[in-house]
Order: structure tokens, then C-alpha cells, then sequence
């Protein structure tokens, strides 16, 4: 325990650090984000901090796995599909890769990190009025949760778009993931991981906090999203429950992207272009503050959803209705704030 409370501690120290001196060699690099008519920024802020959170946590995987307090097949999982999209994101950070080889390359990653936990388990449907219906959905599963981790890992790209929502979003999620796991007795040995994540992103946060002294960049966007999917996978491995209850946590940034992007191609619009039709980017818009929506993130995942997802981890809740209750007054907030209504810009 106190060998890991010390390396916890280590990563957000060094993360801070690190993030510091990216920060410095990107406004020597002249890696800067200039505001235009769809940004959410006014100033131009250098970009391409999230490599900290990347670099720290990686190393911190394998301080876990050279302590026994990781399982080879995770760390594999993690380090090499978080690597495989962090690197596609610092080279897209630095220049530009077409969308559709950044794609092949995000669904190799998914592939790899589908590959070292075994796939996607037999899953718990949840069914309204039903305590267990068990279903193993063989090869089209594993489409399935290919698909979800690449969505997982785009969208927050798309949703890392006013100061410190993705940091935020991470580290409530991680929290949340960590608590879940504490409370059960068959995974109270997991908890180790996403505790080190929000350690290391609470690092780059100090540097990221609204108002925001440097970006994340889709390095660390992108590998933040393949990491906190490839958690939920490895929860349903040890509780079926699990995916249910990592759902409802990530409930925020799942609702916005995907309830924007439908409405975009309903419309017909390139989908992969830039743009601020967000819930999220027109609630800072209106409040005139990126902090205030930020922290209201914090407090939905903290306040509503995460009790959610523990009463579906405890079985104290039926995981049909708990998703019910997560999703449905988001949705709303999303129709409220027009997410994915054409810009006026």
C-alpha cells in the first residue's frame, strides 16, 4: 500500500513537471492553437501538454507490473494501444495525418488491446425488469467493443475542447472506477490503476485548469480514451456489472459526442472537419466561462452518475433503469444546449 500511495504521489509530481517543460518547448516550436471562429479559446495557447499524462502513466504501468500489482496481460493492452494512439496523436499534433489512416491505425489499437485481455466477456444485458439475463455475443462482440473503443477514443478528442473538461472528465471517472472496485471483494485488487491515472492527469491539470496554460492535444485525448475503454473491458472481465457501471460514468462525454455527431450526419456534414457544436462548447458560450462548465461536469459525475454506477456494482440497482436515469436527463441537456445544431459562424 505505501509503495503504491509513493508511486501515485511520484506520478503527479512528475507529470507536473513534465507538463511544464512541453509547455516550453511548444511555444519554442511554436506548437500553438491560434484562435479562429471555431475555437473556444480566445489567446493562443500552446498545445500538446497530454504527452505528460502518457509518458507518466506508461511508466507508472510498469512500476505496478514490476511490483505484482499488475497482471501482464493489462499492462500489454494498455502500453501498446495506448502508445499505438498517443504516437498517432503527437505526429498529428506536429502536422496532419489523414482521418482515415488515423482510423486504421485506432482499430488496430482496439484490436491489440482487445487481443491482450482476452476480448469482451459474456456480458449481463440489462433489461428492465430482469436481475440476469447472460448473453456471449461470440465475434460480433468483439466487433462491438472494437467499435466502442475507437468511438471511446475519438470522442474525447471531440470533447476535449474548453480547459480542463477531459482532465476533469478522467480523473472523476477514474475515481469513481477506483471506488467501485474497492467496494468488491473479487476486485479490490484493480484499484491500483485508475488511482495512478488520476494521479497523473491531476498533474497536468494544474497547468490545464481553467484558465488553461497549456492543451492536451490529441495525444493524450486520444490516449485517454483508449485507456479508460480498455478499463471498462477489463472490469467486465471481473463483474459483468462492471460495464454497465463504467457506462454510466462516462455518461457525460458518450451522450454529448454521439448525440452531436448523429445530428451532424443527419445533415450531411463531414463528420471528421472541425467544430464547436458541442453541448458543452455552447454552454461555455453562455455562461462565458469555461471553469463554470467544467465543474459542473465534476459535479454530475460525482453527485449523479457515480452513485448510479455503484448501486449497478452492488447489484442494488437494476442496470437497465440505472442507465435510464444517467442517460435520459443528459439527453435533455444535450437538446437544451443544441448540441450538434449548425453554427451560426
Amino acid at each position: 500500500m505505501l509503495m503504491l500511495v509513493s508511486l501515485c504521489i511520484l506520478a503527479m509530481l512528475l507529470s507536473g513537471l513534465l507538463t511544464g517543460w512541453l509547455r516550453r518547448y511548444a511555444l519554442a516550436a511554436s506548437l500553438i492553437d491560434i484562435p479562429n471562429a471555431r475555437s473556444s479559446h480566445k489567446l493562443p495557447t500552446p498545445r500538446g501538454g497530454g504527452l505528460s499524462i502518457v509518458i507518466v502513466f506508461l511508466l507508472g504501468l510498469l512500476a505496478l507490473f514490476g511490483l505484482d500489482l499488475l497482471a501482464g496481460s493489462v499492462l500489454w493492452a494498455l502500453l501498446g494501444a495506448g502508445a499505438i494512439v498517443a504516437i498517432t496523436g503527437f505526429l498529428d499534433d506536429h502536422g496532419h495525418i489523414a482521418a482515415r489512416w488515423r482510423l486504421l491505425v485506432h482499430f488496430c489499437a482496439a484490436a491489440w488491446g482487445l487481443y491482450c485481455l482476452g476480448g469482451l466477456p459474456t456480458i449481463i444485458l440489462p433489461v428492465l425488469g430482469l436481475s440476469i439475463l447472460t448473453l456471449d455475443l461470440g465475434w460480433i462482440g468483439q466487433l462491438l467493443a472494437a467499435l466502442y473503443l475507437v468511438w471511446l477514443l475519438n470522442l474525447y478528442n471531440f470533447m476535449d475542447g474548453i480547459d480542463g473538461i477531459a482532465s476533469i472528465e478522467a480523473i472523476t471517472v477514474s475515481v469513481g472506477a477506483a471506488l467501485l472496485y474497492a467496494i468488491q471483494a473479487e476486485a479490490n485488487t484493480l484499484w491500483g490503476v485508475p488511482v495512478l491515472l488520476t494521479m497523473t492527469v491531476v498533474g497536468f491539470l494544474v497547468w490545464n485548469f481553467p484558465p488553461a496554460k497549456i492543451f492536451m492535444g490529441d495525444a493524450g485525448s486520444g490516449f485517454l480514451g483508449i485507456v479508460l475503454g480498455l478499463l471498462s473491458i477489463q472490469a467486465a472481465w471481473v463483474n459483468p456489472l462492471f460495464l454497465w457501471s463504467w457506462l454510466i460514468l462516462l455518461a457525460v462525454f458518450i451522450t454529448d459526442a454521439t448525440w452531436t455527431l448523429f445530428r451532424r450526419l443527419l445533415r450531411g456534414e463531414k463528420v471528421y472537419q472541425a467544430h464547436c457544436s458541442h453541448a458543452y462548447q455552447y454552454a461555455a458560450r453562455f455562461y462565458g466561462s469555461h471553469k463554470k462548465v467544467t465543474l459542473t461536469v465534476a459535479v454530475i459525475n460525482l453527485v449523479w452518475l457515480l452513485p448510479l454506477a455503484l448501486g449497478v456494482a452492488l447489484n442494488q440497482i437494476n442496470a437497465g433503469f440505472a442507465l435510464l436515469l444517467a442517460y435520459l436527463p443528459l439527453i435533455v441537456l444535450a437538446i437544451v444546449f443544441r448540441a450538434g445544431q449548425r453554427e451560426s459562424v
